[in-house]
């Protein structure tokens, strides 16, 4: 490799850094606190750089370079001086002589547990597979604390995928399904969800190579066949903006390769492309959205309004499919700060996460039964929301049950659960419930637990539940607490 070009790479990467930080923080701190900041910071970019010298990746390039690229993208998402930082020392545990120690002495106890969590557990009883599912394991419980421990595993795992070609094939895929069935449920959970479009896109790329070949020739040819058509159809909505006095900013979006989008390629070009509007105020959304009507008729059934009422993970625009002349052009509204929001979810500065939600979550995932339940994940990846009979909204896993929603709401409510009201309507507990539904649960005098519960129920909070029960009638029965 080039000794001059990587360390001018390098020096690049450090540049925008921390032209970031000033950009995102400045603001905030004062001049002495932000020069504080800047200049610990720059002490850990050179005690990176000093514990890795000499180290390099498969690929050839010095290793130092993969820390300062998961810095880049994290301080591109919003994340503050304490991340960036783990962000650049977060391999120098695992793969140097330096100890947590060292770095918590340094650097303080933030930065050190961001760094443990980012560090692999290492224990020679251990076998292969079971390191793996402690070192999940250990993410989780201090994800639980500071989900900032995720966020930069997801960036770590993006340079990863995009700089893997270096390993056998065998060694890509794993890496790829790990992402997949792990990373990708678990950002989509956080509101990351551009985030877990770009994971599954670069896991997709190393499991279905020929595939996404072919998906990328196809995008190729449709962007290079409808761009005059798109160019006049962004020319028309600006001139009216301009008529109403209406400012905006129109973004194109192709849909990043997916299992789903491969599917759709051929259902034309609202299936592949979003033409996505930023506008400045929440009521310029709604102008925005009479604007394009205005030019282009709406399809019926189309209008989906997750402004006021956001998406279970947080996501907030106006979305409407138009017919624009010859084509159906999927187009999506929002404020210039919520698209901020819909970009990087948790980490975006206002961003209203559902802190116990997630936690429910986790908490589910390591009482399962296994170690780390990656069933549970995918479904946590989809969600409804569904109503209390007092109005409260209850977030579950696209599938639920009645009874998961009865042990959503308390162990005792789901032990005790008879049937169901959805809608006004009685129900049994093994129902489905829709995205909107309204649910009560009618209780029994005693616990009306079965085996079959297992069947009816998906969320990791229910089976736990249940299979503790059945456990302590099993030890009753048969005189095991005697």
């Amino acid at each position: 490799m080039d000794h001059d070009y990587d360390q001018q790479k390098q020096r690049r990467l450090i540049n925008e850094i921390l032209e970031l930080l000033v950009t995102h923080y400045g603001g905030g701190l004062t001049e002495e606190e932000l020069d504080k900041e800047l200049a610990s910071l720059s002490r850990a970019i050179e005690f990176a750089a000093a514990a890795h010298e000499g180290q390099y990746r498969k690929s050839g390039e010095p290793f130092f370079i993969h820390p300062l690229r998961v810095a880049h993208l994290a301080a591109r998402y919003w994340m503050d001086f304490a991340s960036i930082t783990a962000s650049l020392l977060h391999d120098v545990v695992e793969d140097t002589p330096v100890t947590l120690e060292e770095i918590r002495q340094q650097y303080g106890e933030e930065v050190a547990r961001l760094v443990n969590g980012l560090t692999k557990v290492s224990a020679e009883e251990f076998s292969r597979d079971a390191l793996k599912t402690e070192t999940y394991r250990k993410q989780l419980l201090l994800a639980m604390e500071d989900v900032r421990v995720l966020c930069l595993k997801f960036w770590d795992r993006v340079d990863n995928l995009q700089t893997i070609s270096a390993l056998n094939p065998q060694k890509q895929a794993l890496i790829a399904q790990e992402t997949r069935t792990v990373y990708v449920p678990l950002a989509r959970h956080l509101g990351m969800g551009y985030v877990a479009s770009n994971l599954e896109a670069l896991s997709l790329r190393i499991l279905y190579p020929a595939r996404a070949s072919r998906y990328r020739r196809t995008v190729q040819s449709l962007r290079t066949q409808v761009e005059p058509h798109l160019r006049k159809v962004r020319a028309e909505i600006n001139q009216t903006f301009e008529h109403h006095k209406l400012s905006g900013t129109l973004k194109d979006r192709w849909r990043p390769f997916s299992i789903a989008a491969t599917r759709a390629m051929n259902r034309g070009l609202s299936s592949l492309y979003t033409l996505e509007i930023q506008v400045a105020r929440t009521m310029d959304v709604y102008l925005a959205l009479g604007v394009v009507h205005g030019l282009y008729l709406p399809i019926p059934g189309k209008l989906r309004d997750h402004l006021t009422v956001p998406s279970p993970f947080g996501y907030q625009a106006l979305k409407t499919t138009v017919q624009a002349g010859e084509h159906r052009l999927r187009i999506e509204i929002t404020t210039h700060k919520l698209a901020r929001f819909n970009e990087a979810g948790v980490l975006t500065p206002g961003f209203e996460f559902r802190r116990d939600n997630f936690k429910d979550l986790m908490n589910s995932l390591l009482e399962g039964e296994s170690a780390f339940d990656t069933e549970s994940l995918k479904l946590a990846a989809a969600t409804i929301q569904v109503y209390t009979p007092q109005g409260e909204i209850c977030t579950l896993p696209e599938g639920s049950s009645a009874l998961d929603f009865a042990f959503a709401i308390h162990e005792k409510v789901g032990l005790f659960a008879w049937r169901a009201r959805i809608n006004g309507q009685t129900r049994l507990l093994k129902s489905r419930l829709m995205d909107g539904d309204q649910v009560e649960i009618e209780r029994s005098l005693n616990p009306m637990v079965m085996p079959k519960w297992l069947e009816w129920s998906v969320t990791p909070r229910a089976h736990n539940h249940i299979r503790r029960y059945l456990r302590s009638k099993v030890k009753d029965s048969t005189g095991g607490d005697k």
